[in-house]
């Protein structure tokens, strides 16, 4: 799908305040509110937008540690990825999980209450292919940007 400006700006927005009433969206994009509704749609059917998220101030809410895990698989099979994989997708605390190029396999982003839920997601891990994970665990310290959406005007301009 093709985006023009209107369409390019209409996703910036919705990135930064996905609340943001249609009139009050229509005014930053410069479209009737009936036109903007009517693009928004269509971006969502196209599947270009959506799931709208709340983002959550853990901080504020309770304690937690985030850990960055590296996962390298000696067994290379694809049987043995889809199972690591679907084993971390049955894990609540495992926020995020990519399959990588590079030194190691797999990419996790575990957020849990304590180190002691950590470990126990860990060895969970672990037991998935005995003798066959190696888990190199990455306690943040402290976030210095957190993801708050695309920079699309550098993506789609290349």
């Amino acid at each position: 799908m093709q985006l023009d400006k209107i369409s390019r700006n209409i996703l910036k927005v919705l990135q930064q305040d996905a609340r943001i009433t249609n009139q009050n969206l229509a005014d930053r994009v410069g479209l009737s509110p009936s036109s903007c509704l009517n693009r928004v749609r269509k971006l969502e059917q196209a599947g270009l937008i959506g799931p709208y998220l709340g983002v959550v101030d853990l901080a504020a809410l309770c304690r937690t540690v985030t850990v960055i895990a590296t996962v390298s698989l000696k067994d290379q099979s694809t049987d043995a990825f889809r199972a690591f994989q679907q084993t971390a997708e049955a894990i609540p605390e495992v926020v995020e999980c990519y399959t990588v190029s590079g030194s190691f396999d797999i990419f996790l982003r575990i957020i849990a209450p304590d180190m002691s839920r950590y470990n126990e997601i860990n060895d969970r891990l672990l037991d998935v292919l005995p003798g066959m994970v190696n888990i190199s665990s990455h306690v943040v310290l402290n976030t210095g940007k957190p993801f708050r959406g695309y920079p699309l005007d550098e993506l789609l301009d290349h």
